[in-house]
């Protein structure tokens, strides 16, 4: 049999006019590997054969349910390789679970699913079935997140003694006091314990620093100590968390969806016992690193002094900024790489498996799960 050069992917969830399955459809084109050819995009019909006609789907390839569409896709000897959910949160769980039990890969928005004991389901599915599952936790598919690993891997700041990160915005501005206003259709789902899970804030933008720093550090939560704020409303709205991690260093991180002229605030602080680095977000194409006694450095994408993962996935010329689809698309460049490896019987490597997984998953739902319940109990450390 021929060697694959391409995959074919389905979606589910991310009908027209809704912001993150667009963004994943465009990430996946510009690698140039896998084809849109199955889908099951809305729950509501018309948008369903809206989304099918203009992305040209087959009407037998259409899906009114996700269910069906697992079954007869793995069926088929054109079948999808991949699915990529773009549902709400609530909806996470049952999806991933019906293409896994089905043998199909997974790459799935976060956070994963509601509970502890759903992600360690799906993470024991995809070991049984031998299926990569990504996590789309975007800001660790970024080239300068790539680099700041990279330096912390290699000593350049030394051992870290303190991490500082933060996630600022101010969207959900208008919902202290429990009002009635909405200022996005996003807000009604994001809000509703039923849609969202137990945490808006953290569950939202929380697990995305956690996920980012774990990432860079090779630093995992042991214990939290969190203070949540929901300012009138059922689920939170802002949060403030001491994090304890597996080593014994400490560190600060702050998510909030109430703090006024800050829009995608993540800025993500190391330091070392040789130096710091610095990464922010709204400004993605930089590092900032700086060494004991030296002047402050800025790294800038693209250059010919960049390295590693960094250089490699560099997309366009320096000094044109890359932003969130370009890592986003280096997430499922890793991902797709690995998926078609395994199709075609290659080695598979490091640099293939170089996505956030479905154990990075599970790890966001723990730390969910530990904020909420340390806010809760009066802000005591929890065990993640």
């Amino acid at each position: 049999m021929a060697e694959r050069k391409k995959l074919c992917y389905g979606m589910v969830g991310g009908g027209l006019g809704a912001f993150i399955g667009a963004v994943h459809r465009k990430a996946i084109a510009l690698e140039e590997t896998a084809d849109l050819v199955a889908g099951c995009f809305s729950s509501k019909d018309g948008k369903n054969q809206e989304t099918g006609s203009f992305y040209g789907i087959e009407e037998d390839r259409l899906y009114k349910d996700y269910r069906e569409m697992a079954q007869k896709e793995a069926q088929r000897e054109d079948g999808i390789d991949f699915v990529s959910i773009v549902t709400p949160n609530a909806t996470h769980y049952q999806v991933a679970k019906a293409f896994l039990e089905a043998g199909i890969h997974v790459a799935c928005e976060k956070p994963l699913c509601f509970t502890v004991e759903q992600a360690e389901e799906l993470q024991a599915l995809a070991a049984e079935k031998n299926l990569f599952f990504a996590v789309t936790y975007t800001y660790t598919g970024y080239a300068m997140v790539k680099l700041a690993r990279e330096l912390v891997e290699k000593g350049e700041i030394g051992e870290i003694v303190n991490v500082n990160a933060e996630y600022l915005q101010d969207w959900l501005i208008d919902e202290i006091g429990g009002g009635s206003q909405t200022t996005t259709k996003l807000s009604v789902w994001r809000t509703d314990p039923e849609k969202s899970g137990i945490s808006n804030c953290v569950g939202d933008i929380g697990t995305h620093i956690e996920d980012t720093v774990s990432y860079i550090t090779g630093l995992h939560p042991k214990k939290v100590a969190a203070a949540l704020d929901n300012y009138g409303m059922e689920l939170d709205l802002n949060a403030n968390m001491l994090v304890e991690y597996e080593n014994g260093v400490h560190g600060v991180y702050s998510c909030s969806q109430v703090c006024a002229g800050h829009l995608n605030g993540l800025t993500v602080r190391i330091f070392g016992t040789k130096g710091a680095i610095e990464w922010v977000q709204e400004d993605p194409n930089y590092l900032k690193v700086t060494k004991k006694g030296q002047p402050v450095q800025i790294y800038h994408r693209g250059t010919g002094y960049i390295t590693g993962r960094a250089a490699e996935l560099n997309h366009i010329p320096s000094g044109h900024p890359e932003g969130l689809t370009y890592a986003f698309a280096n997430i499922y460049h890793a991902f797709m790489s690995a998926v078609l490896k395994q199709i075609n019987g290659r080695e598979i490597t490091q640099e293939d498996l170089d996505f956030p997984k479905v154990e990075d998953g599970v790890m966001g739902v723990r730390f969910i799960h530990a904020a909420v319940k340390s806010s809760k109990n009066g802000s005591v450390w929890t065990e993640v």
